[in-house]
């Protein structure tokens, strides 16, 4: 069976190749819904089927899969931040508290079946100045990660702990992606 990634994220390719699985990356020219009065799971999946379905159409012989990852904090989904103050405001926002991650994935089977699943991973941030998160931004690239942080960027700096799975955090979580290609 072909598998397509039905993104740019070079973490998601990055999971996926350190599992050996054989894949193809065509990016999804889908169009994300970015409302903050549906719920965050709902949200996460609504838009990893988009991006699946937006790319399956042109490819019905493989395995498509979506994701779309947004923190969520106080009741509002973070995502990418659209320049760098934007950004140090999101950081800000995040210091010394907990929020949740939640990683929409979305399979569209050879034949049309649609799968779709969520994680929620809840990742505590320590307390951050000013001085730590412009050392952080000199680490990382902020403004193409939901939440403007990637926890495999340096996060031993922000980050204190996490309950769940890393890698749902960056942006996929493969563990339960592999069940449901098995299944």
């Amino acid at each position: 069976m072909n598998v397509i990634l039905a993104s740019a994220s070079p973490r998601r390719r990055e999971l996926l190749s350190a599992i050996g699985l054989n894949f193809e990356v065509v990016t999804s020219p889908a169009e994300e819904i970015h409302d903050a009065s549906i719920p965050l799971d709902e949200l996460c999946e609504r838009n990893a089927e988009l991006k699946a379905l937006a790319v399956a159409c042109d490819h019905p012989d493989a395995a498509v899969i979506g994701a779309d990852t947004l923190v969520y904090i106080d009741g509002e989904p973070l995502g990418k931040p659209k320049d760098l103050d934007e950004a140090r405001a999101m950081l800000r926002k995040l210091s010394g508290r907990a929020h949740t991650v939640c990683t929409g994935v979305c399979v569209v089977l050879p034949g049309g079946e649609v799968k779709r699943f969520h994680e929620l991973t809840a990742v505590r941030f320590l307390k951050l100045d000013d001085a730590t998160i412009e050392a952080y931004f000199q680490k990382t690239n902020p403004l193409d990660k939901a939440g403007a942080y990637g926890i495999q960027d340096s996060g031993e700096m922000i980050v204190e702990g996490i309950d769940g799975a890393f890698d749902n955090v960056m942006g996929l979580p493969v563990a339960r992606l592999l069940e449901e290609l098995k299944a």
